[in-house]
């Protein structure tokens, strides 16, 4: 997941995964210039955050706690 401190839309999907038991690794593009160019170049030139880049190579903005489910195939409780 790339994020920053300050995105509260982060902080709500982070919990979210937590609480469904999602692991993730958590990358700060303020700190880590490589990532911010990663997300920019997967949202059109923009650093939005959240972003998710998932094991099959894709990518999701901001997606919803059922979203990354789906892409992960993990069943929903």
């Amino acid at each position: 997941m790339y994020s920053t401190t300050w995105c509260g839309y982060c902080r709500r999907l982070k919990s979210q995964l937590d609480s469904a038991g999602i692991g993730y690794t958590e990358v700060n593009i303020e700190e880590h210039a490589d990532a911010a160019t990663l997300v920019e170049q997967a949202n059109g030139g923009n650093q939005t955050v959240p972003t998710l880049q998932f094991p099959d190579g894709s990518w999701a903005s901001n997606p919803s706690l059922a979203e990354v489910q789906k892409r992960l195939a993990v069943a929903v409780n």
